[in-house]
């Protein structure tokens, strides 16, 4: 199946009030599991490669070409998106392999530099049919100018995105980067506020701190975008543990990343299902 555009899921799920699921490559592993489980699902997805996957591979283009090949084989509609990038020359050279959305992050700078940035990178990719994710005001729980407290204002995320052209903001309601409990509290009624003031679709970072109910009721609320990590990676090194634990004397990567892969999958089915049918 041809590559699919991260805006062309998002403008679906969001007319039809649903939530388009975006999970995070690490290895190889993790794209073979996501999809599996898109597949499982019968539900589209989007594969998410960050700059820091990038930097943790030495240069983006392994993965990237991994990722590309799982997602043209799937027998479902899968996305290829480069996240958290803060360097434009690797936006540019995602949008050569051939990945259909970037999320550029600018937000640790002043407000103007941000829009200049952002708006730089979104006409290059424009121009090459390349759907953009911006951020205003850091989501929480990473270094930068923002407390994790912050909140998006919706005035303010409107201008931004008028300023920017960006085609779907990563706005700030409450959950935070790298949480391993899901507990995080939402703004729900700010998530419909900026819904209804910034008329770009928008995303929800840091979900793996969410709780099934929060996840259904944010998009319920008019979030489109569901990035979940490190929720997917405690499930996939808690799989390693116990394989190594029950087999210490284990040698085979694939004896214990096989299962890892495995569970992975299995959850990526049910989230879909929940992002899918929030109000049921």
């Amino acid at each position: 199946m041809p590559l699919i555009s991260t805006g062309v899921l998002a403008h679906d799920a969001r007319t039809a009030a649903t939530g388009v699921g975006a999970f995070n490559v690490v290895q190889i592993e993790h794209a073979q599991a996501i999809v599996g489980g898109a597949e499982a699902a019968g539900l589209p997805v989007v594969l998410q490669i960050s700059e820091n996957t990038a930097r943790y591979h030495g240069t983006l283009e392994p993965i990237a070409l991994a990722a590309l090949a799982l997602a043209r084989a799937a027998s479902v509609p899968v996305a290829v998106h480069l996240d958290h990038a803060t360097s434009a020359p690797l936006v540019h050279e995602a949008v050569e392999l051939g990945f259909t959305s970037v999320m550029f992050d600018a937000s640790t700078l002043p407000y103007e530099q941000n829009v200049a940035a952002t708006r730089a990178v979104a006409d290059h990719c424009h121009g090459r049919g390349v759907w953009v994710e911006a951020e205003l005001g850091e989501i929480g729980g990473k270094d930068g100018a923002h407390a994790p407290g912050v909140r998006t204002d919706p005035d303010e995320a409107r201008a931004f995105v008028a300023a920017t052209t960006a085609d779907a903001l990563a706005v700030a309601v409450g959950s935070a980067h790298a949480m391993l409990t899901r507990d995080a509290v939402l703004d729900f009624a700010l998530i419909s506020r900026l819904r209804d003031t910034v008329g770009v679709p928008l995303v929800l970072h840091g979900s793996s701190g969410v709780g099934d109910a929060g996840l259904a009721r944010a998009v319920g609320a008019g979030m489109t975008k569901v990035n979940i990590s490190t929720h997917l990676n405690k499930l996939f090194t808690r799989a390693v543990r116990t394989h190594l634990d029950a087999h210490p004397r284990a040698a085979d990567p694939r004896a214990y990343l096989g299962p890892a892969r495995d569970a992975v999958a299995a959850e990526v089915t049910r989230l879909l299902g929940i992002l899918a049918r929030p109000g049921r």
